[in-house]
């Protein structure tokens, strides 16, 4: 579910961001570095990327002719979030539908929960429907944590 992974990105940084001695400061790498993962969000190998846990290693810049940029070979360890197949996962109720839930779990925004997953349970329409167990357990909006395996 959490791994620590090392990874090695090449950071674009603007050459506008060299101060007046033509450095560029760690700061301003690192700040791209996170505003790429932010925009990347999620990786097949890795899965969600969480956190920058440690900065190993900043590598020499190289200036590419036609942007103008400089790009820098950054290696980093990073906490990333990537759900298994058969893992027992937790989330909260975000949307109820005749046919299944949609859950949040963590990173993960929708993960829908097939009402045929669910057999001793039954759906209850209403302004604010439910699905309700024979054992009159209830799995509503945003109060109940549900766990479930991912298949």
């Amino acid at each position: 579910m959490f791994c620590e992974v090392e990874l090695l990105r090449d950071v674009a940084v603007l050459a506008e961001n060299l101060d007046r001695n033509g450095v560029i400061s760690q700061r301003s790498i690192i700040t791209r570095l996170l505003e790429d993962l932010v925009k990347e969000k999620s990786s097949k190998d890795h899965g969600y990327f969480l956190a920058v846990t440690s900065l190993k290693n900043i590598g020499k810049g190289e200036v590419v002719d036609e942007s103008g940029d400089i790009f820098f070979p950054v290696v980093f360890n990073c906490r990333t979030f990537l759900p298994s197949k058969g893992e027992i996962l937790q989330g909260v109720v975000h949307h109820i539908f005749s046919h299944g839930v949609f859950l949040r779990c963590g990173p993960i925004k929708y993960a829908f929960l097939s009402a045929r997953k669910m057999p001793n349970y039954h759906y209850v329409a209403g302004e604010n429907p439910v699905f309700l167990s024979d054992e009159l357990a209830k799995i509503e909006n945003d109060i109940v944590s549900v766990l479930w395996c991912l298949e």
